[in-house]
Formats: structure tokens, sequence, C-alpha cells
């Protein structure tokens, strides 16, 4: 594609705290002899663009076009602008914000050291043919001219602040006249790539008013009832001059409202003031409404002062709850009002965590964090169709690697964030890997090939004189803690994260043919389960180091225990959640994996049991304490709590989905249009039921407990356990021959159930297959 590569820019001034620069318009007045039979404009904005065509906004949602490295990449939208096109004059207009060129708020991690830092530039191209044939363009260069807007700051991280009396009115209309402003400049753009921006636009779901409105301290407080991302759009009659601010948090307890949990006091942070704050400055005497487009907020509550009485009402303050614009793939529910609570607070946090890629979370950071989005990727790929936006934020990993194959942390970086280890690292082959498993996506992965390929002699170069990894983050947030600190060694986590990439990465190099690749993966592999099993299991015990619930799950699951001694390493692992009072005490990445390994050997319903239990620590334990999104943390109720919007912990929505409802697709990684339907009907629930979008049609399935003296049960007999189960799938679904066909049942019963346990299936008539109760009886 032919980007249009002369950047441009209002001045070379750019902001900080301490020195604001307003954000700047930009326009450009061009004639038409006809009307245009086409019309197509290239634009990009370096950090954030608003694009107008006479006077009316096309831009496809807030921060456009992405949140990049423009040393990595430098993103372009493109748009039909016929629609907006006159003969005659016509105006191009543009708002340019600082987004991730100038984002000082990130001083955390180096982004206002950032080699590419400098004040917002633009670069387009509008291609138009005449109905006479006619070629016409219009493109960035020095006739496009600029004035400072009213918009005096605008900060991704911190916020922005609006003077509506300096608003210049029809400033994009033909008839407007710029003879007073001044012309832009040329500029030198950063080194990225460029390319055209393929993740999904960021969607408002809802437009939301607040459950209630408090008098709090000289202001007022607007509650929104959950917390979640977006903006707010303030709409008001306010007098000329009028100084309204907003601050936005999170955390209400104890008559104050607390935003400590978004600031790092280990650092001397003089504008605590400005985080997740916002200022408008009334023009005054009509109605005026504000949405800001260069940042966005992640809050439930948002404090406003600068009002008078009269006007706090709901109509003041609208959230406009945001996140990435994704379809729907899956979904669950039950008859524990619990386990459905969590279904919602997971996909809130998945969905207010996706402004382009995935975020840790909405407020403090707003970081790409590698290893949340590994541990996320096969939950938000189970129920959100969100594989556009991984695999452009994929691409941005990949840039973003070393010379010597190391990975950051957090993508995009300015260099900050190197050494997080295998468990961060392993997102670069997590989602080619997903990808390919869930929706039958080769390409990802042999793009990735030659990156993950470079990683893997990174991996083989860190191992320390006994052959394991050591370095890394580790078990973050484990029970009790917050951040580091864990119980499980860093060799344990670590060398088992590695293990468990490799087996990911030789079938990803398997399915491509790559032999020699797929070779070194293995011997390495080989390598690393060698010295853990030498060095880290104790073989009379069957314990991985660490004695705890992560050391011993991951252990089993990623295979580290070979199958003759895999039944003693669980019963270890259950004494060790006996131990804990059947709750939970493990970190980030052993919760990735404990709900799996208790359902695989049989104890589906203790894995419920310990997600679902009310008391402290476990998940159910956040909503007594009125979470309405997943927390960072699973602190003590007396302790500070941290972020209450992070997604990392959300791998319980798979395990719903995978474990209660049996819905497995891809099991074998032959076809991602197979799945296997294992159920496992948890004793407390009456009823479940799920949906999945397979590549090549939709599957639902429901099971129902039924009484033995219910008029449907045709087994009146039967003990009170008695099961139906109702699956649905489309005659569109790619059948198997030889058998088994789409749906392949295996019958899954708590370890101690009685073997006179019934089920019998209603099948939907647009099922292809029908299945009968001696198909799935119990094994005796």
């Amino acid at each position: 594609m032919n980007f249009p590569q002369q950047f441009i820019s209002a001045s070379t001034d750019y902001a900080d705290f301490d020195h604001q620069v307003p954000a700047p318009y930009i326009r450009k007045k061009f004639t038409l002899d006809a009307a245009p039979r086409t019309a197509e404009l290239l634009i990009t904005g370096l950090g954030f663009y608003q694009v107008f065509i006479n006077g009316t906004e096309i831009t496809k949602s807030i921060l456009a076009p992405y949140i990049s490295n423009p040393d990595d990449v430098i993103y372009y939208d493109r748009y039909d602008t016929l629609p907006y096109l006159t003969r005659g004059d016509n105006v191009i207009g543009i708002i340019l914000g600082n987004g991730m060129q100038n984002a000082y708020g990130g001083f955390v991690w180096d982004f206002d050291k950032a080699r590419w830092r400098s004040a917002p530039m633009t670069a387009l191209r509008m291609d138009m043919m005449l109905d006479n044939g006619e070629c016409l363009t219009v493109e960035s260069d020095t006739t496009f001219r600029t004035h400072t807007s009213p918009l005096l700051e605008n900060e991704l991280r911190s916020g922005d602040c609006y003077d509506a009396r300096l608003t210049i009115d029809d400033w994009c209309s033909p008839s407007f006249s710029d003879a007073a402003w001044n012309p832009v400049l040329k500029v030198t753009p950063p080194r990225g790539e460029m390319r055209l921006c393929q993740a999904s636009p960021i969607k408002t779901y809802e437009r939301r008013k607040a459950v209630s409105i408090i008098p709090y301290e000289d202001g007022y407080l607007y509650d929104f009832g959950t917390d979640t991302a977006g903006v707010c759009e303030l709409r008001i009659k306010g007098k000329p001059g009028q100084k309204i601010q907003i601050s936005y948090a999170e955390w209400y307890h104890d008559g104050i409202l607390e935003k400590k949990n978004l600031m790092f006091p280990e650092y001397d942070f003089p504008y605590t003031d400005r985080v997740q704050n916002s200022t408008y400055i009334c023009r005054g005497n009509k109605e005026e409404s504000y949405i800001p487009s260069f940042t966005y907020y992640g809050f439930r509550y948002a404090y406003i002062k600068g009002i008078e009485k009269d006007q706090a009402v709901p109509d003041l303050l609208t959230y406009h709850v945001m996140g990435g614009d994704f379809q729907e793939i899956g979904t669950f529910s039950c008859s524990d009002p619990t386990a459905n609570e969590l279904q919602a607070m997971t996909r809130n946090a998945t969905i207010s965590n996706f402004f382009w890629f995935p975020t840790d979370c909405p407020h403090r950071e707003k970081n790409g964090w590698t290893g949340d989005a590994a541990l996320s990727a096969e939950h938000m790929l189970m129920n959100l169709a969100a594989e556009d936006s991984l695999r452009e934020w994929l691409h941005n990993v990949e840039l973003s690697q070393a010379p010597d194959g190391s990975l950051p942390g957090i993508v995009p970086t300015a260099g900050w964030g190197f050494g997080c280890g295998p468990a961060w690292d392993q997102v670069i082959t997590e989602v080619p890997f997903y990808l390919l498993k869930l929706r039958g996506d080769l390409q990802t992965a042999e793009e990735a090939a030659p990156f993950i390929f470079r990683y893997l002699f990174y991996l083989s170069g860190i191992r320390n004189e006994k052959g394991l990894i050591d370095t890394g983050l580790g078990d973050w947030c484990e029970t009790g803690k917050s951040g580091g600190g864990h119980k499980a060694p860093v060799e344990v986590t670590s060398t088992a994260t590695a293990v468990h990439l490799l087996e990911e990465v030789k079938y990803l190099f398997k399915r491509l043919n790559r032999k020699p690749e797929y070779h070194y993966a293995d011997t390495l592999m080989t390598q690393l389960k060698k010295s853990f099993r030498k060095y880290l299991i104790d073989f009379s015990t069957m314990t991985a180091a660490g004695a705890c619930q992560t050391s011993q799950a991951m252990a089993i699951h990623y295979g580290l225990f070979k199958k003759a001694e895999r039944p003693a390493a669980f019963t270890r692992l259950l004494q060790l959640i006996h131990q804990a009072g059947n709750h939970i005490n493990a970190g980030a990445l052993g919760l990735r994996v404990l709900f799996h390994v208790l359902s695989d050997h049989g104890h589906a319903d203790l894995a419920y049991q310990m997600i679902t239990t009310k008391d402290y620590p476990s998940y159910a334990n956040w909503i007594t304490r009125g979470a309405t999104s997943l927390w960072e943390d699973f602190l003590p109720p007396e302790a500070q709590s941290h972020s209450q919007n992070h997604h990392f912990f959300g791998d319980i929505s798979s395990w719903f989905i995978r474990a209660i409802t049996g819905i497995n697709p891809n099991p074998h990684l032959d076809d991602p249009d197979y799945i296997l339907l294992a159920p496992n009907f948890i004793q407390p629930l009456t009823q479940a039921q799920a949906a999945y979008q397979a590549p090549s049609g939709k599957l639902t399935i429901k099971w129902n407990r039924t009484p033995p003296t219910h008029p449907q049960n045709p087994h009146p007999s039967a003990p009170p356990d008695t099961i139906q189960l109702n699956i649905q799938s489309p005659p569109t679904t790619k059948r198997h021959h030889p058998p088994p066909p789409i749906l392949a049942i295996r019958r899954r019963l708590p370890p101690k159930a009685p073997p006179s346990r019934h089920l019998y299936m209603q099948i939907h008539p647009l099922t292809p297959q029908k299945f009968y109760p001696q198909n799935i009886a119990p094994k005796k």
C-alpha cells in the first residue's frame, strides 16, 4: 500500500506535566470542480487523531488509530470519504492528541524518555476520482493551516482539560477563513513500518446513568454501579468560566473515595491530583456537552466538583462504557448466581481491558502486560471474537523483540520491562497456539515462527548451572500477597512454563513443517524436563519444590510427572489443598492450571467449591466485598485493595465452559470444528448451559437435574440426580469420517458417585447425529 509519508505538525513544542501545549486544530481547504466518483482517505496520527470532512467527524473510534511504539509500527486508517464531499469547496480537518507519541504520564515505565517523543504529528492523503475521469489528491504538506484548540491538556494516563471558551465555531467549515492561522511544519516521523490497522475498533457498549448521586466533600459522587472503563459525557448549562473538575476512581469505602490504589507511592510524584482527572471550563449561557477523545478511564465512581446543587442531576454525567468491539463467541450460565456473576465479571474485565490490545488495568497502567495476555488468551477466545486484535498486537510483540531474542514484559514499550521470564514471554506462543487451536489460523503461527525460534535461543541461554531457568517474576499475586514473595520457587514456575511453551512450539513447528526448528525445541524441552525432575521433584513424596498448590499443579499439568507418578502427585496436591482448608493458595500462574488439574482428575466439585465459596480467599469472596470486575489480588479484607479491574485471573470462565458444560474444542489439535463434550455434573448445580461458536457453526449444550417424580423423567425409579442433557449443533458442522462425529460424549461423574446414576439426552432436530443413553453410560 502506498502510504502517505509526509508528516506535518503544528509545532515542535510538546507537553509535560509542567508545560501544557494545547492540542492543535489542523485544516486544509480544497475545491472540487465536479462531484467525485470515489474518494478514499489514508490517515495516521501520532499519537491520536480526530478527522472531520466539512464539519462531520468520521473517526472510527476514540484513541485512533492505535496505541503503539511508533519506532516499530506507524498505524494508518482508511476511510471512504465520498459521502461527505460535495462539488465546490471542501475542508478536511484534524485534531491531534498526544497519545503514545508523548505519553509523559507513563514515566514509571520510561515512556517520558522514549526516543520517538515529540509533538503530535499526522500524515494523510485523500485520493479522489471525479466523474469526468480526473484524479485529484490532497496530501499533507505545508499548505495545511493550524491553530490551538480548546483542548488545553490531554494525556493517555492522566486526563484532559477543555476550555470551551476557546472554541472556534465552524472551524472545519468551507466558509470559515483560516487566514489568521499558521502554516504547519514538515517533520520527520519515527522509524516504524507503515501498516493499516486491522484491530477491532473501540465500541461504546452502553450509555449508563448513575445508580446513586450523593453529596461528597465539595461536590457530588456519582456511582455508576460497575467498575469498568470508558469516558463520561458531561452535559451542562453552566455559567461562563465555570470550572468543573471530575476525578475518576474505583474504590469507595468507609465514606472515602480512595485513589491511592491508582498511585505509585514508591515514586516521588507531585502530580497525584492529575491521575484520572478531567477539567471542563464552561463557555456558558446554553447547554453544552463534552466527551474526551484522547484518553479514557477505569472507574466506577466519578467525583465532580465545581457545580451547584441544582446541576447535580442524573443527566449531568453519562458513562460511555467502552471496550473492544467483539462478537460474542461463548456464553455460560447455571443455577448458581455466584458463578453467573463471576462469568459476568470476567467478561467485564476482559472487554474493559481491551482498548486496541489487552491491558492489565484500565486506570493505573493501561499497559499491554504480556503475562496477563498469555494467561487470558484462551478464555478471551472462548468468549469473544478477539482474534483480529490479538493478531495485531502480536505483531507489535514480535517487533519489540531484542536482538538476543528476549521479549519485554509490556508491549508497547520504550525499552522498559525485559527479563520478566517465560511466564510473560510465552505470549509469543500462546496467542498463535490458541488462534490455531480454536480458529484454525495457521498464518499467524507462520508469521510468528522466526520470532519464536529466536526466542528459543534466548531461552536456552538463560539456563543456570543446573539447567533450570531461575529468572522471571514468578507466581505473581499469590494469595495473601501483592506482587512477589510467592512460595513457588521461580526455578519451578519459569522452568515449568518453559516446558509448556516448548510443547506448544513443537506443535506449531510440526504444523508448519519446520523440522529443524521442531527438533531444536524438542531437544531443549527434553533437557529442561530432565533438569526439573532431577532438581525440583522429591520422588519420595511426589512433591514439586515449594510444596505448594502452584508448584504441584504446574508440575502435573505440564507433564513433569510421568504417567505412573501422577496419581501420587495428585494425591499430594489434594493434601496441600486440604491443608489450606480447601481454599485457593496460589498466584496467577498456579490458578491458570489448578482447576483444570482438579477436574481432569475427577475433582471438579472441589474446584467449583474453591472458586465459589464465600469466605476468604476465593473468587466469590470478591463479590461479598463488592467486586463487579475481577481484582488483581486475593488480599484479606483488612488489606489495602489494589486494582479492582484485572483480567489475568479470568480463566475460571474457560473452566466453566470446558469443565462444567463440557465444551472442549479441538482436544486432539487436529480440527477446530471437532468438539469433545465431557460435562461435569457439579453437585451444587441443578442446571448449566453454554454455547460456543466453532468456525463451522454454533454449539449449545444444557444439562438439568430432574427429580424422579418429575413428569418429564422417563426413569421414575432413578435416583434424584438423573441428568437430562440437551445438545444442539448446526447441520453445517463438519462431519468426521470415520466416526466420531462432531460431538463425542464422555460421561464424567464425581469420584464417589453411585454407579446407578442415569443419564438420558434430548437431541435437538438440527443435531446431525443422535446419541443414546447407552453411549454414555458410566464405566463400571
